[in-house]
């Protein structure tokens, strides 16, 4: 398409250097799993096995909730700024951790960071792209994904074989400073936001409570013993509390306009991400996969969503609304499809299949989400409204896939029958995706506005919420329970 695009002069350093951000990030999340059993087997700390990812996925939590306030009060620059120095001195502190207590703080330490950088990425998308830029940003934000998906594990593995894990973290700061070099010319452009209110001090707190439960409920998912009824009891109560806090009001009940798009991102992920924490599992436990070949399908997805991302990016003049619809469905069909897993005569197969379908749908459903967010949220609450939408993304995922690990970790205890664990988790995130089908025909404006492409900015009230914008929102409730 002709007119000005995300590599033009304006933009071409601003976006590259998101891309360089986004692709460390992306790379980190990828190899830091191949790196771990290695890392805690050196530092003595195997009954700690699980606390390196639930202190990130906790602090990643705050981190997002004080990136949206820092963004909203003191521009995309600060926010992603301290984002960047954050997650760098986390790198550096599991790097160098001399025992597990120190690698475990390090990891909460890059969370904060991720959390901040991940709600900066899209104040900076607000305010430095045009609304029909937008697609096309994100499109080549998704493609970023692409290269740690294929190789992150591969050099991880041969890195921490060859050599040493702690490369695995402290490889990754030369790209920080290459990324952060490459933006920092665009970020001194960009100032704070007009109308911005007084922030509500009480939301890191409401963070907090959210990131305890989200960790309570992951925890409470790996025992099969008494403990681990009220653990979820207690972990669901947080998180409800914590959400109410945090998301927009009318959130849970999918109410039109902004409530629905920060809906929808949760819905997503937790019916994709739950079912592909189980698609290795299965082809290794059913069928007798190895590791390499097990983990095909997920590679597949992220072609799938890469291509997706970059097709849509290429007509800004779609409904995004309609692609969303569309992605949901792609979702529902690669997710249910998954159910040919438990087949014996299959073998599998099909699953490579079903879940590239999963993936496409991903690709056109997340670039529509984000594109709707920012046409909808004014600039003096993008931050929060970002903060809101990662935040749905985090505990979406963490409560679908601990549901699956209850199923499977049932199974391995004897208590249900492997397949029968496999088709109940299917039946179950294929009805989540199902429910977005319909959330997603709610994501119009609430002004009334027709969604006929990308538009222009939203002024005023925005998703039904009747505060201010500074305060929490008590009608909100959790989507685990939507």
């Amino acid at each position: 398409m002709s007119g000005p695009g995300v590599f033009d002069r304006r933009h071409r350093s601003t976006t590259t250097g998101l891309l360089v951000l986004v692709t460390f990030v992306a790379f980190e999340a990828m190899a830091v799993a191949t790196a771990m059993p290695t890392a805690v087997a050196e530092l003595d700390g195997l009954a700690w096995y699980g606390w390196p990812f639930t202190a990130f996925l906790v602090a990643q939590v705050v981190g997002m909730v004080v990136g949206g306030e820092v963004g909203d009060r003191r521009g995309p620059r600060t926010a992603l700024l301290g984002g960047v120095a954050v997650f760098a001195l986390g790198l550096l502190a599991a790097g160098l951790a001399a025992d597990m207590a120190l690698f475990v703080a390090g990891r909460a330490v890059q969370g904060l960071g991720g959390g901040l950088i991940a709600v900066s990425l899209y104040v900076v998308a607000g305010a430095a792209y045009d609304p029909r830029m937008r697609p096309a940003l994100f499109g080549a934000l998704s493609a970023a994904w692409v290269v740690p998906a294929l190789v992150g594990p591969l050099v991880a593995g041969l890195v921490t074989a060859t050599a040493t894990w702690r490369l695995v973290f402290l490889g990754i700061l030369p790209l920080v400073a290459v990324g952060l070099g490459l933006v920092l010319p665009a970020l001194r452009a960009l100032g704070i936001p007009t109308g911005a209110s007084t922030p509500d001090r009480s939301r890191p707190w409401w963070a907090v409570l959210s990131g305890v439960g989200v960790g309570t409920l992951q925890y409470a998912g790996q025992r099969l013993d008494l403990l681990a009824v009220p653990l979820a009891v207690v972990g669901l109560a947080a998180l409800v509390v914590g959400l109410r806090g945090l998301l927009p009001r009318g959130t849970g009940r999918a109410a039109r306009g902004l409530p629905s798009v920060v809906a929808s991102r949760g819905l997503l992920a937790g019916a994709f991400f739950g079912v592909e924490s189980l698609i290795p599992f299965s082809l290794t436990t059913l069928h007798g996969y190895p590791a390499t070949a097990a983990g095909v399908p997920l590679t597949a997805a992220a072609l799938g969503w890469s291509t997706a991302s970059a097709l849509q990016g290429r007509r800004p003049d779609l409904s995004r609304v309609r692609l969303l619809q569309a992605g949901f469905v792609l979702v529902v069909v690669g997710v249910a499809g998954t159910a040919l897993v438990a087949v014996p005569g299959l073998h599998g197969w099909a699953t490579y299949g079903t879940w590239a379908v999963a993936g496409v749908g991903m690709g056109l459903g997340m670039s529509s989400v984000g594109v709707l967010l920012l046409d909808q949220s004014p600039a003096h609450r993008r931050g929060a409204d970002s903060a809101s939408l990662q935040i749905a993304d985090v505990t979406g995922s963490a409560v679908c896939i601990g549901a699956v690990g209850v199923l499977l970790a049932a199974a391995s205890a004897g208590s249900l029958p492997l397949t029968g664990s496999v088709l109940a988790a299917v039946a179950g995130l294929s009805l989540v995706a199902a429910v977005g089908v319909l959330v997603a025909g709610r994501c119009h404006p609430v002004d009334g506005g027709v969604d006929g492409g990308v538009g222009g900015e939203a002024d005023g009230e925005v998703g039904g919420r009747a505060d201010d914008g500074a305060g929490p929102h008590p009608g909100a409730t959790t989507l685990a329970t939507s």
